[in-house]
C-alpha cells in the first residue's frame, strides 16, 4: 500500500509518499502561504508522484484518548480539536494539515498517528506528578511524553539489530528527549506534560526549577506570556551560545570559545544524567541509540556523552564514531552496552500504523 505521510510543523508541511517496502517515492516540504497551506500547492506536488492509497498524519497529542493509530472518521477530528489546549502550538497545525489534504484527496482513507501514544505504556509511578489529585483528575496533569513515533521506530530498529531488550533511545534534534524501552514498551521518558520538560534543546530550556518560574512572575514582574516565550523560544543552546545550531556550537567549542564550551557542557551534562536515569528505570542497559539531526550528525556529542557513561557500560570507538554516515554501530571493543546511530524515520512508523489500521478493517 502506498502511503502519503503528512507531517505538519510550525512553518512547513512535509509530504512524502512511501511505497510497499517503505521506499520514498517522493518527498517535499511546503512553506506556509499567508498563514496557511495552499491546497493548490499540495495538489501540484502530488500530481507528480504515484497516487497514494491512504494518508497518515503525524499528530503530536492524542491525550489519554488516542493510544494507537486511529482512522479519521466518526468525529475523530473534533475530538482531536478538543485536545488543542494540551498542545496549542502543535495541534492546530496538524488539524490544518488534515483539512487541506482531505480537500485534495477526498475519499482517500486518512489515519492519525500520535507522538504521545508510544508513552501510554508508562507505569503509573513514571507517569504521575506529585501534585494535588484535583489537578490530575480535572485537567489530566500527567506525563504524556513526546517524539513517540521516532522513539518507537528507533527502539524497534535497535532490538532487531542487537537483540537487546533494554534500550535507551536519544532523539536529539531541535527538540530532544529520551525514552527507556523495555521489551518494546516505553517505561520512562524525559518530556512530560509538555515538550518543555527534560533535556536542554535548541531554543527550549528543558527542566527548570518551577520555583524559578514563580519567582520570575511574582518577584521580577515578568508576565506569564513573556516567561513562556523565553523558555520555549529564547533558551537552550540559543541562550547559552547565541546559536541554536549544534554544528556551530561544536565548531566554536573546538576553538575554545567560552560560551560554546559552556553550552555543550550544559547540554551533555543534562543528557548524560538522563541516560543514566533511563537505564536505572530498566535495571540496566543493553543498547543506547542516537537518532535525530543532532543524534545522527554530531559525533562530538555522542563522544562526550559516552565518555561520562562508562560506569553503565557505554563506550564508543572514537574513530568509528567520527566516521559514521547515516546508520552504524559505534561501540568500543569490549563495551557491555552497544551504541548505535539510527536514522530518524517517523515516516516509516506512520506508514506502518496506517497499514495496520486499514488491514484490520
Amino acid at each position: 500500500m502506498r502511503v502519503l505521510v503528512v507531517n505538519a510543523g510550525s512553518s512547513s508541511l512535509k509530504l512524502s509518499v512511501l511505497g510497499e517496502r517503505d521506499e520514498v517515492l517522493g518527498s517535499r516540504a511546503l512553506e506556509l502561504e499567508q498563514g496557511r497551506w495552499s491546497a493548490s500547492a499540495v495538489e501540484e506536488v502530488l500530481a507528480g508522484w504515484p497516487e497514494p492509497e491512504a494518508v497518515g498524519h503525524r499528530v503530536v497529542h492524542g491525550g489519554r484518548v488516542f493510544t494507537e493509530p486511529t482512522r479519521l472518521e466518526g468525529g475523530v477530528v473534533e475530538r482531536l480539536r478538543e485536545l488543542t489546549p494540551l498542545a496549542p502550538l502543535h495541534q492546530p497545525r496538524a488539524l490544518a494539515g488534515i483539512e487541506v489534504v482531505e480537500r485534495v484527496l477526498p475519499g482517500v482513507a486518512g489515519v492519525a498517528c500520535f507522538d504521545t501514544a508510544f508513552h501510554t505504556t508508562l507505569p503509573e509511578a513514571a507517569a504521575t506528578y506529585a501534585v494535588p489529585e484535583q489537578w490530575r483528575r480535572r485537567w489530566g496533569v500527567v506525563r504524556y511524553g513526546f517524539h513517540g513515533l521516532s522513539h518507537a521506530y528507533a527502539s524497534r530498529r535497535a532490538r532487531e539489530w542487537t537483540g537487546g531488550e533494554r534500550v535507551v533511545t536519544a532523539h536529539l534534534g531541535a527538540g530532544a528527549s529520551l525514552a527507556a524501552v523495555l521489551g518494546g514498551r516505553c517505561v520512562d521518558t524525559t518530556m512530560g506534560f509538555t515538550p518543555l520538560e527534560g533535556l536542554v534543546m535548541a531554543t527550549r530550556s528543558g527542566s527548570v526549577d518551577p520555583g524559578l518560574v514563580l519567582w520570575l512572575h511574582e518577584q521580577a514582574g515578568l508576565a506569564v506570556r513573556e516567561i513562556s516565550e523565553a523558555l520555549v523560544r529564547r533558551s537552550g543552546l540559543l541562550a547559552l551560545a547565541g546559536t541554536a545550531d549544534m554544528r556551530e556550537v561544536v565548531e566554536r567549542e573546538g576553538r575554545g570559545e567560552a560560551s560554546a564550551v559552556l553550552a555543550l557542557g550544559v547540554y551533555v551534562h543534562r543528557l548524560r544524567g538522563a541516560v543514566a536515569s533511563m537505564a536505572a528505570s530498566m535495571g540496566g542497559l543493553d543498547t543506547l541509540v542516537f537518532t535525530g539531526g543532532v543524534g545522527e550528525g554530531a559525533a562530538r556529542v555522542r563522544e562526550l556523552v559516552a565518555r561520562g557513561l562508562g560506569f553503565v557500560g557505554v563506550g564508543v570507538d572514537e574513530g568509528v564514531n567520527a566516521g559514521v554516515e547515516g546508520e552504524g554501530e559505534v561501540s568500543a571493543a569490549g563495551a557491555r552496552v552497544r551504541t548505535l546511530v539510527v536514522r530518524a524515520r517517523e515516516d516509516v512508523e506512520i506508514a506502518g500504523g496506517v497499514r495496520g489500521v486499514l488491514a484490520g478493517g
